[in-house]
């Protein structure tokens, strides 16, 4: 799994992690998404009316598509952003397609509205860590845990209550201990197979080339809605989505 990301980008924009959360008292709860089908949004009730205990899930990284073998699913990363995001939820209404947004913590903290947007329009979130740090896996267990927890919360809180239901680790950085500590609170570790390369922005031609190349090599495609002008991303999905369609492909969510 190939590393990615815009680690400048981060650097300017995010200067801490937000403080530590000690791993013993986090016995989040999941009330999230599950079950969310045909676009229903998940109700905004806080997540500590009537929650459910948290619910561990598999602590293997997730490829596959709950919609079966000729299915894909569409995963977003690294935003909420102001001028993408929005972009790129129209583009999924136009196609009556759903995708789970993979965020960070410090940028859905600033922007709650998308959040909320996002969990309006059917789709599922995806704990994308605080600050985007692709060197996590050689870092203390402490420290991925404020990573992993402080975003959940972050999320969470944005969204009006709905819960990450998967955790993506930037740059595929995963750790045993950090899959486990995702999977204990009900976020299944989430992997790609087909990486565009939007975030080089190489051309949107280029983006879809590289989506059609690779994706005999599996269903989750990789995508970006923030770190830099995505207009590449909006234009290539804008064309790959309806050829999909065509194609005869389902359009899924990572499977639970």
């Amino acid at each position: 799994m190939a590393r990615h990301g815009g680690r400048g980008w981060y650097g300017r924009v995010i200067a801490a992690a937000v403080g530590v959360t000690a791993v013993a008292a986090a016995t989040s709860v999941w009330t999230a998404q599950a079950g969310q089908t045909g676009g229903q949004a998940a109700p905004r009730a806080s997540a500590r009316a009537e929650a459910p205990e948290a619910r561990p899930v598999s602590v293997t990284i997730a490829h596959a598509s709950d919609r079966g073998a000729h299915a894909v699913n569409i995963t977003i990363d690294d935003g909420p952003d102001p001028v993408w995001t929005p972009q790129v939820l129209q583009v999924l209404r136009d196609n009556g397609v759903k995708a789970t947004f993979c965020m960070v913590g410090t940028q859905a903290e600033a922007h709650p509205e998308l959040v909320r947007q996002v969990v309006a329009a059917g789709h599922r979130l995806c704990d994308h860590t605080v600050s985007h740090d692709t060197t996590m896996d050689t870092k203390s267990p402490a420290y991925q845990a404020q990573q992993i927890v402080d975003a959940e919360r972050q999320i969470t809180k944005a969204s009006g209550g709905v819960r990450p239901m998967y955790y993506r680790a930037p740059g595929g950085a995963f750790t045993p201990y950090s899959r486990k500590l995702a999977a204990s609170h009900g976020m299944r570790p989430l992997g790609w197979n087909v990486d565009s390369k939007d975030f080089e922005r190489p051309g949107s031609d280029a983006i879809i080339a590289t989506v059609e190349r690779e994706l005999p090599g599996g269903p989750t495609l990789l995508f970006h809605d923030a770190g830099g002008d995505r207009s590449q991303t909006v234009t290539a999905l804008r064309a790959l989505l309806p050829r999909l369609k065509q194609q005869g492909y389902a359009f899924g969510f990572p499977v639970r």
